[in-house]
């Protein structure tokens, strides 16, 4: 096969026209076969083509070779998945005006994990949603650890499972100084005790004694 055969056109001294015909095969010609019609384009010319035409044209050496593709986008929510964003923004919002039920993880897990809220699409745009105001919170040890810990999870923002240990707190619980349960089953049982009971012998047998001599002093005064 001649340089003719390769370019697909009859011999011919016209530049411009080998030249076109060179352009127009290359387009759909492998990596080998671009050489090829390289080399038939200097046989039909005499001269070799441009190098910016032959980096244009050329096709990459991988067959499957794909375009490099920029950062991943958002996807895109539909009227109602977006609806339902925004209701679970609001409710996390209000939380937050709520100190004691902020610090349950329980609360959290009821309003993001609610179906359709807990589906990847709709949990990535409620998270860039609140990330400028909840995640700083979390990291700064707003929230206890089992809160802080649950976030990072669910958003995926790596930084929280750290400043889950190391600023996260659980509440501590009350450390008065209150009996132990046995000490005070002890207390009941000595409370519950009868009184002991008086001696009051003593008392009656001198109680007696003194009637005995009573009784005496009238029987003689009775007899005289």
């Amino acid at each position: 096969m001649n340089c003719w055969d390769l370019l697909g056109i009859e011999p011919t001294s016209d530049r411009q026209r080998v030249e076109q015909a060179y352009q127009q095969q290359l387009k759909f010609a492998s990596s080998d076969e671009a050489r090829g019609l390289e080399q038939a384009f200097r046989e039909a010319t005499g001269a070799a083509p441009a190098a910016s035409d032959i980096e244009a044209q050329t096709p990459p050496n991988t067959p499957n070779a794909q375009p490099e593709q920029g950062p991943e986008q958002p996807q895109e929510l539909d009227a109602y998945s977006a609806q339902v964003a925004r209701e679970v923004v609001i409710q996390i919002k209000a939380l937050l005006n709520d100190s004691i039920r902020a610090e349950n993880a329980d609360v959290w897990k009821a309003i993001l994990c609610e179906p359709p809220a807990d589906q990847p699409a709709l949990r990535a745009d409620i998270a860039r949603r609140l990330e400028s105001q909840l995640r700083p919170m979390a990291e700064n040890g707003v929230f206890p650890a089992s809160v802080t810990a649950f976030l990072g999870d669910w958003f995926e923002w790596p930084s929280l499972r750290e400043a889950a240990s190391s600023h996260g707190k659980e509440p501590q619980p009350d450390e008065r100084n209150y009996p132990e349960p046995e000490m005070m089953g002890q207390q009941d049982e000595q409370n519950e005790q009868p009184p002991q009971s008086v001696n009051f012998w003593p008392a009656v047998i001198g109680w007696i004694i003194g009637l005995a001599i009573l009784t005496s002093l009238f029987g003689g005064m009775g007899g005289g």
